[in-house]
């Protein structure tokens, strides 16, 4: 288990309010605005809507994930794929619920960061001098925003993230005093601790159960608490979520006392419904309305800043989510960077662009940070459903009392599919756009690994033992010409005295391939997210030597540097000898060359596949045609690396219907 999960520091604090909250705690930024928007400001709204906010923050985000499910570390990391791993070898079918919570994360990570800055920067609106400033002009900051955002991940954040944490400071500390500034506005404001309220406002108000799907949006960022568990540490995140919540909720109420003090009876609306409700007034953002003009160019500063961290923080979870799924074989293979020496420090090209894109789209198709609202909460309930249901399983794992987890199951599923079916609502006003690019993630790691399952049925593994004799007698002809002096196969055989049929054909048909050494390299990856170690076994020594690499899950497969390494220390240990066997270079000690043989796989034309599995294999290879090649996938230098491509036929046809045809009798007869 990592030591820091339960230890408090000073600067594990700090550093879990930097990378930890941006996201939940830039939600005051727009929950209030959704909750108002094309609503009378009354009483029953405004505390009821708190009273959902203070109850959601404290069953959703405190008691399920701060005290439950941070209990699910995985080696002191977290994450729904850490939590996946903990709990895949139970049942086959959860990998079904972790591809939807990945894939809505990814989803939500489209969304949160130009819905975070778009709220900021229309903040603007506020300062007399800028009241004016256009649409057009709003939607160019915050583009060029993202755009920075998005060119500076190439280089990493280890320099920067060190003032994520003081800044988040100031933002938190911020968010409480303006709320205190204003409790004082209507004292009834305290009635929304009593859950009765909410329970009145969902069951009384004209569609007051819709308003779920405003609400939802201050609990978005929960999931993040537990994706940063192995960063920050769960002590870390506990501690520092108290200061946290109480900043939140002391500026949800100062929001909610001003309103009924300076509102109660208008109606703000902002896009359609600000046409089709007559009386109704232009949208202001109670956030920027509770701060002091002489404050609010600085507020508008630190509110930016906060989103950009918002931001800086689900990117960076996105690319951890991605290269976690690569390992685990539920996403093809992508370019992966390490562009400095920090922990967990990756940046991923391919998903930086696909981010990049995909914000951009946001900002421009919705325009406006109401509209994004819209289409906000959908995904994401998805993937809270996931970790419920994946959570419930590590329970059982745990030997935890039935009636607990049911009792866990029957609260926390009853909240979500209620939140869900609120979102719903959202589908028509945009919420199709978070679903459509969930839906399409969805299918990328569905086809992905369900491609995978189909052609492991028919890859044919034979016994080692069997072929040895006849490695050995080919490595020691001379009349056949030396293809290297050290040949390395990847092998994906989990038994040591197994090997793909293919490697052996390879090898011994056609133009033999013969070696000094043959070495069988397998990467095994395992549950543990950074076991990094290696086993040698010596089916014959100095001929024939098998590697198994145990990787963690989050751990990088550089093989051309690991290979290296574990020859290396074999070396140290006189258990092989890598001089060159050629007698000029032997003399001078010379280090015999190293040639790595990857087998690619096509799909050939001679399959008969059921409808489905054809639509899924051919999506797999045109996946596997535009990721990352296997060579690179494995860290492996180009220059001695030799690709074989051999036909996939998974479902060999059966009836070829092929008839011979005679030119006339007389030869049939012949032939008789």
């Amino acid at each position: 288990m990592n030591k820091h999960v339960n230890k408090v520091t000073a600067a594990g604090l700090i550093v879990a309010l930097g990378i930890i909250y941006g996201d939940i705690g830039t939600s005051p930024l727009y929950v209030f605005s959704e909750i108002i928007n094309g609503k009378m400001i009354e009483p029953l709204l405004i505390i009821g809507g708190l009273s959902c906010i203070i109850w959601t923050l404290t069953l959703q985000t405190t008691v399920k994930y701060v005290i439950l499910t941070l209990k699910a570390d995985n080696r002191g990391e977290g994450g729904i794929f850490s939590l996946y791993t903990l709990v895949r070898r139970q049942k086959k079918w959860l990998v079904i619920p972790a591809m939807i919570g990945g894939a809505a994360l990814l989803a939500d990570g489209m969304i949160t960061p130009p819905i975070s800055v778009a709220s900021a920067i229309e903040g603007l609106r506020n300062i007399p001098a800028l009241s004016d400033i256009s649409e057009s002009n709003i939607i160019f900051i915050i583009l060029g925003i993202l755009t920075v955002l998005f060119f500076m991940q190439q280089f990493g954040t280890a320099s920067i993230g060190k003032m994520f944490g003081p800044i988040m400071l100031i933002w938190f500390s911020m968010l409480a005093i303006l709320g205190v500034m204003h409790i004082s506005d209507d004292l009834s404001i305290f009635k929304a601790f009593n859950p009765y309220y909410a329970i009145k406002l969902l069951t009384n108000y004209p569609n007051g159960f819709l308003l779920l799907g405003a609400v939802f949006l201050c609990t978005t960022g929960a999931e993040a608490l537990y994706s940063d568990l192995g960063h920050c540490g769960r002590a870390n995140i506990r501690y520092t979520w108290i200061f946290v919540k109480s900043a939140l909720i002391l500026n949800y109420l100062g929001q909610g006392a001003w309103l009924l003090h300076n509102h109660t009876g208008k109606i703000f609306a902002t896009g359609h419904l600000s046409k089709t409700i007559p009386g109704a007034l232009p949208m202001q953002n109670p956030f920027f309305e509770v701060m002091p003009h002489w404050f609010l160019f600085v507020g508008i500063i630190i509110a930016t800043a906060a989103a950009i961290i918002a931001s800086q923080a689900l990117i960076s979870g996105s690319f951890t989510l991605i290269s976690e799924a690569i390992r685990l074989n539920l996403w093809p293979k992508m370019k992966i960077n390490y562009p400095s020496e920090a922990k967990g420090q990756l940046y991923i090209p391919g998903i930086n662009t696909l981010l990049f894109a995909g914000c951009c789209f946001i900002v421009i198709y919705f325009q406006t940070s109401s509209a994004m609202g819209a289409a906000y909460g959908l995904a994401i309930t998805l993937c809270m459903l996931a970790t419920t249901i994946l959570f419930s399983n590590y329970l059982v794992s745990r030997r935890t009392p039935a009636f607990l987890i049911y009792l866990f199951l029957a609260v926390f599923l009853t909240i979500e599919i209620g939140f869900l079916i609120a979102n719903l609502d959202k589908f028509p006003h945009g919420g199709y756009v978070a679903l459509l690019v969930g839906g399409g993630l969805f299918a990328v790691m569905y086809v992905w690994y369900r491609a995978r399952k189909i052609k492991n049925r028919y890859v044919e593994f034979v016994r080692l033992e069997e072929y040895i004799s006849k490695l050995e007698e080919l490595s020691s002809d001379v009349t056949v010409p030396k293809y290297a002096t050290h040949l390395v196969y990847l092998t994906s055989a989990d038994n040591p005295k197994e090997i793909e049929h293919k490697i052996i054909y390879s090898i011994l048909s056609g133009k033999p391939k013969r070696a000094d050494i043959y070495w069988f390299v397998h990467v095994d990856t395992l549950d543990d997210p950074y076991t990094c170690e290696y086993v040698v076994e010596h089916i014959i020594p100095n001929d024939i030597i098998r590697v198994e690499f145990r990787l963690g899950f989050r751990v990088a497969p550089r093989l051309n540097l690991m290979f290296k390494k574990v020859v290396e220390d074999l070396v140290a240990n006189r258990e092989v000898n890598v001089t060159s066997r050629y007698e000029s270079q032997q003399r001078n000690n010379v280090v015999g060359d190293f040639q790595f043989i990857v087998m690619e796989k096509f799909l050939s034309q001679d399959n008969e596949l059921p409808f489905m599995e054809r639509i899924i294999m051919k999506l797999y290879f045109w996946f596997k045609e535009i990721s990352l090649s296997e060579e690179k996938g494995f860290g492996l230098i180009q220059s001695n690396v030799q690709v074989e491509k051999f036909p996939l036929i998974v479902a060999p046809v059966s009836k070829l219907k092929l008839q011979r045809v005679y030119h006339d009798e007389e030869e049939e007869e012949e032939l008789g």
